[in-house]
């Protein structure tokens, strides 16, 4: 065993300004999996990100990585970064976040060992297919990662999986945080959920495979949204949603799980609470893995308070600024452990399978909350 561990290839994390704090917490993770001692090995490596006066930028490694295998960890969709240029503060978006992933792969220089880029929300994975003569930023944006040299991209809840069709010859592994979210949702809830009171709804069609997924391991019925757009014109880079139309069983009553991959302005699923509300539903909880709040989050305040809105139960895979993560209608699920099990099993060149199919740990745990 410990000829094996001698044999082992050194770690080494290169954490992004973006994502310092779920980097610590799971540096703190991986040394406690690997290590297993009170005073584990910090695995960070020491970066300098500098930024100049007119916007450009470098990444700088202040230790070796030679022969090490090495994890990137960025989250391209923290708005809170900024940087001065031309004397305005800027804030950095996810276009200039992918640039200084690219940046640390060219720092470590072909030097790793192994480079795995771990990108808990996928760089443009909104502009994931073409309708007419549009931009494949996503499928580019993989090629490029390819091309530099990185072995495998770990992403969770990608908008669409099949564009890990641009890179065939690269390990993309597509993670759903689906186990962490409804562990804490049934630890709150468990002895409430059952087939006569509790509802799986998916929002649009697009989410419908997700919702069934979730209202199989529960026991639960599901029902779903169908959304009607007006495909004539273009606001904030989509067809605006003329209504939202209700297919499934009687929701009077019922507690209500509405499950989506993403919460950007939130119009949707406040549209979607509003619908079950005017039906009789009783307790209304949203899970998402993403929750972006673009447009704010007031009318998520707003319907907490007239009761229509119990919970959102969301991760800390991308960025939550703190008066969001303090609202008392938002639960942040913490993905640093499950996310440094990823690592350590992967760098012990482990298939990581056993850690992607949920079902039999969430039935688990439904069964020791019946008991």
């Amino acid at each position: 065993m410990q000829e094996k561990m001698q044999e082992r290839k050194q770690l080494g994390l290169v954490v992004l300004e973006n994502c310092k704090k779920l980097g610590e917490d799971v540096n703190a993770w991986v040394s406690n999996m690997i290590d297993g001692t009170a005073q584990p090995e910090n695995y960070i490596v020491p970066i300098d990100q500098t930024r100049f006066a007119n916007g450009e930028g470098k990444i700088h490694l202040r230790d070796s990585v030679r022969s090490k295998d090495i994890y990137i960890l960025s989250d391209v969709g923290n708005y809170e970064c900024t940087y001065r240029m031309f004397g305005f503060e800027n804030r950095i978006g996810p276009d200039e976040h992918f640039q200084d992933i690219k940046r640390a792969i060219s720092a470590i220089g072909g030097k790793a060992s192994r480079v795995t880029l771990i990108m808990p929300l996928l760089y443009a994975s909104r502009q994931h297919k073409r309708k007419g003569r549009e931009s494949l930023d996503c499928a580019l944006a993989l090629q490029e990662l390819q091309n530099l040299g990185v072995k495998a991209i770990i992403t969770f809840d990608a908008h669409s999986p099949s564009v890990a069709n641009a890179i065939p010859l690269v390990s993309f592994e597509n993670i759903f945080p689906t186990y962490t979210i409804l562990k804490n949702l049934v630890q709150h809830e468990g002895k409430h959920i059952n087939k006569n009171n509790f509802l799986v709804i998916s929002p649009d069609t697009g989410a419908m495979d997700r919702a069934i997924y979730y209202a199989n391991v529960l026991g639960l019925d599901v029902g779903m949204f169908y959304k009607r757009r007006d495909h004539t014109i273009v606001v904030n880079g989509k067809n605006p949603i003329i209504q939202h139309e209700y297919i499934g069983r009687d929701v009077t009553g019922k507690d209500i799980l509405i499950v989506d991959d993403m919460i950007a302005s939130g119009e949707s699923v406040l549209d979607n609470i509003t619908e079950l509300k005017k039906r009789g539903a009783n307790r209304i909880f949203v899970a998402a893995s993403f929750a972006f709040f673009t447009e704010g989050i007031e009318k998520f305040q707003e319907a907490f308070e007239r009761k229509h809105l119990t919970q959102v139960y969301t991760t800390n895979l991308s960025h939550i600024p703190a008066h969001i993560r303090q609202a008392p209608w938002c639960t942040v699920v913490d993905m640093s452990k499950f996310i440094a099990k990823i690592i350590s099993t992967l760098h012990a060149d482990q298939s990581i399978s056993p850690l992607l199919n949920s079902t039999q740990k969430i039935r688990k745990l439904l069964d020791s909350m019946a008991d």
